[in-house]
């Protein structure tokens, strides 16, 4: 008799999406997709296994990534080539400008790109931090001016409010260029080397390789000489302070408001001029749903010509999770507005109203069948629904209909009952679900 085979798990942090999870996926990519269409953005679609040497030159050898957290296998007994050493992918930047330059596609004009997918690190999963995890990558390469800093920002804004989610603020700053890095790298190494005995093990290891890094301390010990250390903010010339000025202004423009944050950096080398964060603080320690930036210099890092670029890197992890915590009721219910009814003129009359509410996308049911108001308002509140719309025998004789709100709005409000024209169901409806 042969042995029973052991059941097989999924490995730790990395999950499977199974059919009751994934159309979520799907809503919330389609949605991406459509928005990126709108700013003139085409897919790309790179491989998942790539040279190592691709991310250790283009993300920075000395970076947490690299140094302990990428998958990496050795295509040779020689382990130590790093030319026969395969990575996967950690995250999609170093991979689009690898494809871009392989392929020359900003010869003839610059190139506004995206791609999904997952990405992984080699690191303890916990909520929020997979081995296997999924990104949105957003890169527009050969645009060198604030404008574009400031329509990827003003395009993430779009991307919160057509998704419902408020709870998240944008934090702002500018690294400069290298040259005024180099300056405030050596005035941080000097400051730092004075507080010595304050460094936790984390920060000496990093304090001559990255110490700009020091700066993004989750540390509650190490905060205040963070915060006390020299600003970077304070080495830059006066074209990167009229780069960052620009795109402050265009984000006020839009009606966008930020936080300057003199330690907010980036964790790869390859970033310059202007740096952001979108965060929340309804996801826990993994706070960051979406971080990006200018990386003017990768390109020639990589053997390019000399490319400007910038472009962010989304979670869509994150993003499920704060859509599941801010629209829980939505995701999961039934419909946005449940008709109830009584006789038969008022049920022939609720099928009507319900096509048109379907013909402009509100999502709607008919109680089927005949029962009590009772039972059927406690149908309705089961269903999920924002509004029950109420169609009784004076509402059929009036020409009129009920709308009772049955849970609050998104921004926690609860909408008095209304009496609306037959005619003007939809446009209530639309108005008060948008």
């Amino acid at each position: 008799m042969s042995k029973t085979f052991q059941k097989l798990k999924a490995i730790r942090g990395m999950n499977d999406i199974l059919p009751a999870e994934s159309f979520k996926w799907q809503q919330l990519e389609a949605q991406i997709t459509q928005l990126l269409s709108l700013y003139g953005y085409s897919n790309i679609r790179t491989p998942i296994l790539e040279s190592t040497r691709l991310f250790a030159r283009g993300i920075g050898e000395v970076t947490d990534i690299v140094e302990k957290e990428m998958y990496t296998f050795s295509m040779s007994p020689d382990k130590q080539n790093i030319d026969d050493m395969l990575t996967m992918r950690p995250e999609f930047t170093a991979g689009i400008v690898r494809a871009a330059i392989e392929h020359n596609i900003t010869y003839d004009r610059p190139q506004r790109l995206y791609t999904m997918g997952p990405v992984f690190r080699h690191e303890r999963p916990q909520k929020g931090r997979y081995r296997q995890f999924h990104q949105l990558s957003v890169e527009a390469l050969g645009f060198s001016g604030a404008d574009t800093d400031a329509e990827l920002i003003i395009m993430l804004k779009r991307l919160w409010q057509q998704l419902g989610l408020e709870d998240i603020r944008l934090e702002l700053n500018s690294l400069g260029q290298p040259e005024e890095r180099l300056a405030h790298r050596a005035a941080l190494i000097a400051y730092f080397e004075q507080h010595k005995e304050q460094l936790d093990e984390d920060a000496q290891r990093r304090l001559y390789s990255n110490p700009l890094r020091i700066l993004d301390t989750k540390n509650p010990n190490m905060q205040t000489l963070a915060n006390q250390a020299p600003k970077l903010f304070d080495f830059l010339g006066q074209a990167s302070k009229a780069h960052f000025a620009e795109v402050c202004r265009r984000l006020e423009q839009a009606g966008i408001s930020y936080t300057l944050n003199p330690r907010l950096v980036r964790g790869l080398d390859y970033y310059n001029l202007t740096v952001f964060e979108w965060v929340t603080d309804r996801l826990g320690a993994q706070g960051t749903v979406c971080g990006g930036g200018r990386y003017d210099g990768l390109c020639e890092l990589l053997g390019g010509k000399a490319t400007p670029a910038a472009g962010f890197g989304l979670g869509l992890e994150r993003l499920l999770a704060l859509l599941e915590q801010k629209e829980s009721e939505q995701l999961n219910s039934e419909c946005d507005v449940y008709f109830v009814h009584q006789g038969q003129a008022a049920s022939e009359l609720a099928a009507q109203l319900a096509e048109q509410c379907r013909d402009q996308g509100v999502r709607a049911i008919v109680h089927a069948g005949t029962s009590s108001f009772k039972s059927q308002f406690k149908r309705a509140d089961q269903s999920g629904a924002q509004w029950a719309a109420i169609l009784g025998e004076s509402e059929v004789n009036e020409g009129s209909i009920s709308l009772k709100p049955l849970r609050a709005d998104k921004n926690g409000n609860i909408s008095s009952q209304l009496s609306v024209p037959q005619a003007q169901l939809v446009t209530t409806l639309t108005e008060h679900l948008a």
